[in-house]
C-alpha cells in the first residue's frame, strides 16, 4: 500500500441569499468579493438585485399574518431558540467578525456573546411589551377605552455597517426588536462585511422561526436600499447603516422615497460609526414599528 499523502484541498463556502427560509442564489447569478481587513479574500457573497429584494418583500409580505398571529409568548421561545442555535456556533461567528472586521479574537467573541445575550433579552419582552406601549385611558363617559399595540407589518432594514462589531451585534440589535413585536422583516447586510449576516440566515433557519420573517440580502446597498424604500408593500423603514452620501442611497433620498407610500421611518445617527451597540439596548427600537389600535366600548351594570 502506498504511504503517499496528498495536500487536502480546503472546501470553499458559497455564501447564499436567505429569502422566504430557503438559500437562493442571487437572480442575477453574480458574486462579489469579500476580504478581511487587510484586503485578503474571504469568500465569495451574492450580490443581491432589485428583483432579489423585491422577491424578499413578498415573501416578508406572506409571513406577516402568521407571525403576527403567533402568541407573544411563542415568539419569545422562538427568538430564545434563536440564542440557543447561535451559542453552538459561537466560534464560526467570532472567527467571521474577527476576520471581516479587523477586530482580535477576544473582542470578537465578546461580542457575539452580547449578541446572543441580545436575542435571550428581546425574548422576554415579547409578551412584556403590551404592557408599557398599550393601557385604558380615562375617559369622560361611561366607557371602557383600551390602547392595545400592533405590528406594523414588513420593515426594510438598512443594516449597520462593519465596524466595531456592527456586522452581528449590531445586525441583531436592529432585527431582534423589529421580529420581536410581529413584524416581518428584509434585511440589507453590511455590504463590507457580510458574512455574519448571511451565516445568521443559517442559524435562523434551524431555529423554529417561520420563513419569511427575516430575509436578508447582500450586495451594494445603493441597491437594495432604495427598493426598500419606494416598494409600496414595504411599511416601515430603519435606516440606521444608512451612511451620509450623495446619490439614491444616502438617508435623505431613502426618506424621500419612503415619504412617498407613507412609511414610518427609523433615522440614521449623525455618525453611525460612534454608536455603541454595547450599550443597553432600552425599549425605543421595541416601540418604533408599533401601531397602536384604541377599542370603546361601553360599561355593563
Amino acid at each position: 500500500m502506498s504511504d503517499t499523502t496528498f495536500a487536502r484541498l480546503d472546501v470553499l463556502k458559497t455564501y447564499k441569499l436567505y429569502v422566504g427560509g430557503k438559500f437562493p442564489r442571487s437572480e442575477s447569478g453574480r458574486v462579489y468579493e469579500v476580504t478581511d481587513a487587510k484586503g485578503e479574500w474571504l469568500a465569495n457573497a451574492p450580490l443581491g438585485t432589485r428583483k432579489d429584494t423585491r422577491d424578499a418583500v413578498l415573501a416578508a409580505r406572506a409571513a406577516v399574518k402568521g407571525w403576527a398571529g403567533t402568541t407573544a409568548y411563542n415568539r419569545g421561545q422562538v427568538l430564545y431558540r434563536v440564542a440557543e442555535m447561535l451559542q453552538g456556533r459561537r466560534e464560526q461567528f467570532a472567527a467571521e467578525v474577527s476576520l471581516s472586521e479587523g477586530i482580535g479574537p477576544k473582542k470578537a467573541a465578546a461580542l457575539v456573546d452580547a449578541a446572543i445575550d441580545r436575542w435571550v433579552w428581546y425574548a422576554g419582552w415579547t409578551d412584556k411589551v403590551a404592557q408599557i406601549a398599550g393601557g385604558a385611558n380615562p375617559v369622560a363617559g361611561p366607557y371602557f377605552n383600551l390602547s392595545t399595540p400592533e405590528p406594523t407589518g414588513v420593515v426594510g432594514i438598512v443594516a449597520p455597517q462593519a465596524g466595531y462589531g456592527h456586522s452581528l451585534l449590531g445586525l441583531v440589535s436592529v432585527i431582534a426588536p423589529a421580529i420581536a413585536t410581529g413584524n416581518t422583516v428584509v434585511v440589507a447586510a453590511a455590504a463590507d462585511a457580510p458574512l455574519p449576516a448571511l451565516s445568521l440566515g443559517e442559524v435562523l433557519a434551524t431555529s423554529d422561526l417561520p420563513g419569511g420573517v427575516v430575509n436578508i440580502i447582500s450586495g451594494r446597498t445603493a441597491d437594495i436600499a432604495p427598493t426598500l424604500a419606494s416598494h409600496q408593500d414595504v411599511n416601515a423603514l430603519d435606516l440606521t447603516g444608512a451612511i451620509a452620501a450623495d446619490g439614491p442611497g444616502a438617508p435623505t433620498a431613502l426618506e424621500a422615497a419612503a415619504a412617498d407610500t407613507l412609511k414610518r421611518v427609523v433615522r440614521p445617527e449623525l455618525d453611525p460609526f460612534a454608536q455603541n451597540w454595547t450599550d443597553a439596548p432600552g425599549t425605543d427600537r421595541l416601540l418604533s414599528f408599533l401601531e397602536t389600535k384604541t377599542v370603546w366600548h361601553p360599561m355593563g351594570i
